[in-house]
C-alpha cells in the first residue's frame, strides 16, 4: 500500500471545517461543570453523581468481564458505592489532601476507591497491579502516604517495614493482618454519607502519576481537578464519546492513560467503561469487543502490533460490527499498523500524542480529519503547538527540533511534588513546555515523531531522528522489527545503525543487509540509511509498554568500542 493519506469516512458535526480552532475556548467548556465559576468542584461528583441527578442513573457505567465472569454497574450503584466507600474512608480518618494509594487488579473496585477518595477531596494514587517491592515502595513512600486501599495478594508485595508512614490498610477482599480493615465488614455496618462530597478549588489536588526518565527515582506529577475541562472535552472530540457508546480503553489505572482516558473522560462524557479483568489474548481481547459491543477502543501501538503479529483471520471469526472508533497511544503508531487497520478492521487507527505531565491529549487525529500516517496528528483546539530550535526559536516547517507545548492549558499538572527544580526545567523557554521529544511540522500543522532528544542522531551535520528510520526498516519484507541508533565515529560524529530483528524464512546475509539499507536510502534520504545494520534475535523492550529501548542497544555499543571502561 502506498498511499499517504487515508480520507474520513465521517463527518464530525462537532468541528466546524477548520476543526475549530479559530472559534474554540476552553471558558466555554468549563460552563458546563457545576461550580467551576465559584471555584467548588469535585471530579468524583462530574463523573458519578451528575448523571444522576441529571436523570441517567439507570445506564451501565462499568462493565466487568473477564474469563470467568461478567457483571455491570450502573451509574446510580456507581454514586452509591463512592458514597459508601468514601464514608469507610472518611470514618477511618482520610481527609481533604490526604494521598490515598490503591493497588488493585483491573476490576471495578479500583474505579470506585478512586473516585471514592477523590469525592473526600483526597489524592488519588492508583499503583500499577504488576509493580513489585520496590516500585511500591517508592511511590508510597515519596510523599509519605498514610492510606492505601488493595487485597490480600498485592499487599504481599507492600514493605510495610519501610514505609513508617502507611498506617492504615483498606483490604477489599477482608484477609490480612489484625490491624488491617475489612472493607468487606466496614461496608455492612450503617454509614453516613449524606457528607462524603467535598467540593474542592479547581487547582486543588486531583491525582499523582509517577514518570522516570534515564535517570533517578520516580517523579510524583500531580494533577488538579480543573484537568476536567480538557479530559472531558477531549473525550467528547478525540474519542468522540456519546452516552450510548460503549468505551475500552486497555491501560490499568496505574498508567496515566488509564487513569485519565479509562477512568474520568469516558465517564465525564457517560459512556459505558468496559473493564477486561484478565492477561493479553488476541482471542480473548478480540472475544471481549463482541461479547460486549464495544464502538469505541482505544489501546496501544505494542498491543495493535501484537494482534496483527496473530494473522488476519482471527478477527474475522468475531463480529466486530459495531465497532466504530479506534485510537492508539504511548508510543507513535507506524504507518503499517495503520494499514493493517484498515485492511483488517475496516478501520484507521487514530493516533494521540500527550504525557504523564500534560494530563490529556494534545497532538491528535480528530475523526473528522486525513490521517497521514506517520504523523501524531495535529494540535487539539486551544492547544499551540511548535518545533524549537537548542535555544528556543521555532523552527520553520518541515525542520527537526524539539517540540514543545504553549503553557497554560487545563490539564497541565499542578506540580512534580516536592521538586520545584525539577517542575522548572520542562519549561526552559518563557511559557514552552518542552516534552524531549523530536519532532517535525508539515505545512498543514501535522507534527511527526522523530525520537526522543537524548536518542538524535547527529551525523555529519545531519540530525536524523530514529523514529522515521525503524519505520522504514519495517516496512521492507524481510524485517520484523527495527532498532536504530547513533554509533560514534571519528569522521561524522555518528553513524546510523540499525538492529534489525528477520521475519521466519529470511537469512542474516551480507546481501540482505545491503538490500534492506538501499531500501531506506531510495526510499526516505540517503543520510538516513543504516551505515550498519547488525541482526539481532530480539530488541530490548520495556516490559509494560513493549517500547524499544534505544539506551541499551546504544550502551551495548559503546561497551563494544571500550570494553571493560
Amino acid at each position: 500500500m502506498t498511499a499517504t493519506n487515508l480520507q474520513p469516512a465521517d463527518v464530525f458535526s462537532n468541528l466546524e471545517k477548520d476543526g475549530g480552532r479559530s472559534n474554540f475556548s476552553w471558558e466555554a467548556v468549563e460552563k458546563r461543570f457545576k461550580g467551576y465559576s465559584e471555584n467548588r468542584v469535585n471530579m468524583a461528583y462530574e463523573c458519578a453523581d451528575r448523571h444522576v441527578v441529571e436523570g441517567r442513573g439507570g445506564k451501565t457505567a462499568l462493565h466487568f468481564i473477564n474469563e470467568r465472569e461478567e457483571w455491570k454497574i450502573s451509574y446510580r450503584e456507581l454514586k452509591e458505592r463512592t458514597d459508601q466507600l468514601a464514608a469507610v474512608l472518611k470514618k477511618h480518618g482520610v481527609k481533604k489532601g490526604d494521598f490515598v494509594f490503591i493497588f488493585l487488579p483491573k476490576h471495578p473496585d479500583c474505579h470506585i476507591a478512586m473516585l471514592a477518595a477523590i469525592k473526600l477531596g483526597a489524592v488519588a494514587g492508583p499503583l500499577f497491579e504488576a509493580f513489585m517491592t520496590d516500585a511500591v515502595r517508592d511511590r508510597i513512600g515519596d510523599c509519605e502516604g498514610k492510606f492505601l486501599i488493595t487485597d490480600s495478594e498485592l499487599l504481599t508485595r507492600v514493605p510495610r517495614e519501610e514505609l513508617p508512614h502507611l498506617t492504615t490498610v483498606f483490604l477489599t477482599d477482608g484477609k490480612g493482618e489484625e490491624r488491617d480493615i475489612s472493607l468487606l465488614e466496614e461496608l455492612q455496618k450503617p454509614l453516613d454519607t449524606s457528607s462524603v462530597l467535598e467540593w474542592v478549588e479547581v487547582d486543588h489536588g486531583l491525582n499523582i502519576h509517577y514518570t522516570s526518565g534515564s535517570t533517578g527515582k520516580p517523579k510524583g506529577i500531580i494533577h488538579a481537578h480543573r484537568a476536567m475541562v480538557q479530559q472531558y472535552q477531549t473525550g467528547r472530540w478525540v474519542l468522540d464519546l456519546n452516552e450510548d457508546d460503549v468505551y475500552w480503553c486497555t491501560a490499568h489505572p496505574g498508567w496515566v492513560t488509564g487513569t485519565v482516558y479509562g477512568v474520568f473522560a469516558p465517564l465525564l462524557n457517560g459512556a459505558t467503561v468496559v473493564i477486561h479483568g484478565g492477561r493479553f489474548s488476541a482471542e480473548q481481547w478480540y472475544e471481549t469487543l463482541e461479547k460486549t459491543g464495544v464502538t469505541v477502543w482505544y489501546s496501544a501501538p505494542t498491543a495493535f502490533r501484537m494482534l496483527k503479529a496473530e494473522g488476519d483471520e482471527l478477527p474475522r471469526k468475531y463480529d466486530l460490527s459495531r465497532l466504530r472508533h479506534i485510537l492508539s497511544v504511548g508510543e507513535p503508531l507506524n504507518p503499517e499498523v495503520i494499514y493493517w487497520g484498515a485492511d483488517v478492521l475496516g478501520l484507521r487507527i487514530h493516533d494521540t500524542w500527550w504525557m504523564t505531565e500534560t494530563g490529556a491529549q494534545l497532538i491528535v487525529n480528530l475523526p473528522s480529519e486525513v490521517i497521514k500516517p506517520g504523523s501524531m496528528g495535529r494540535p487539539f483546539p486551544g492547544i499551540e503547538a511548535a518545533v524549537l530550535d537548542d535555544f528556543g526559536k521555532e523552527l520553520p516547517r518541515g525542520a527537526l527540533g524539539h517540540l514543545a507545548v504553549k503553557a497554560p492549558w487545563p490539564a497541565i499538572m499542578k506540580e512534580v511534588w516536592q521538586n520545584e527544580e525539577k517542575y522548572k526545567t520542562y519549561f526552559p523557554y518563557e511559557n514552552w513546555y518542552v516534552s524531549g521529544d523530536l519532532a517535525v511540522m508539515d505545512e498543514k500543522g501535522y507534527l511527526f515523531f522523530q525520537g526522543r532528544s537524548d536518542d538524535m542522531i547527529n551525523s555529519s551535520g545531519e540530525r536524523i531522528g530514529p523514529f522515521e528510520v525503524e519505520s522504514k526498516l519495517i516496512e521492507h519484507p524481510a524485517v520484523a522489527e527495527a532498532g536504530v541508533i547513533g554509533k560514534p565515529d571519528p569522521v561524522r560524529g555518528e553513524i546510523v545503525k540499525a538492529f534489525i530483528v528477520l521475519k521466519k524464512g529470511f537469512a542474516d546475509t551480507p546481501e540482505l543487509k545491503e538490500e534492506v539499507r538501499k531500501f531506506v536510502r531510495s526510499e526516505l534520504a540517503a543520510h538516513s540509511a543504516p551505515r550498519e545494520i547488525e541482526v539481532v534475535e530480539e530488541l530490548p523492550k520495556t516490559k509494560i509498554s513493549g517500547k524499544i529501548l534505544r539506551r541499551e542497544l546504544k550502551a551495548r555499543e559503546l561497551e563494544k568500542l571500550s570494553p571493560g571502561a
